[in-house]
């Protein structure tokens, strides 16, 4: 048991990638779950600007990664494309609507 808050702590700080290899930032924080003792998400800053782009979500402001999404832990954590999806569908809402 006495391993488990080290690797809680120890996400502090590493990148975050797609598992396309898009990088997305780098955890700042990590949401847990008291009640079940587990993670629920990471709070990344640092953001890609482009990946990004064309919404309120800026590189000073961050964002919170279900933990759900995460696909595997290592030096860097890769999570699932589907910020690289919801990018591309804001996109092609905006063109809609011009």
């Amino acid at each position: 048991m006495d391993a488990v808050p080290e690797e809680i702590t120890s996400l502090v700080g590493r990148e975050v990638y797609s598992n396309n290899g898009v990088f997305v930032g780098e955890v700042e924080d990590v949401r847990l779950d008291l009640d079940a003792e587990s993670v629920t998400g990471l709070a990344l800053a640092e953001l890609n600007g482009e990946l990004f782009a064309g919404t309120d979500i800026g590189r000073n402001t961050g964002v919170i990664v279900p933990y759900r999404w995460v696909r595997a832990v290592g030096d860097v954590i890769l999570v699932n494309d589907v910020i690289e999806r919801l990018d591309r569908g804001e996109e092609e809402s905006e063109e809609a609507a011009v």
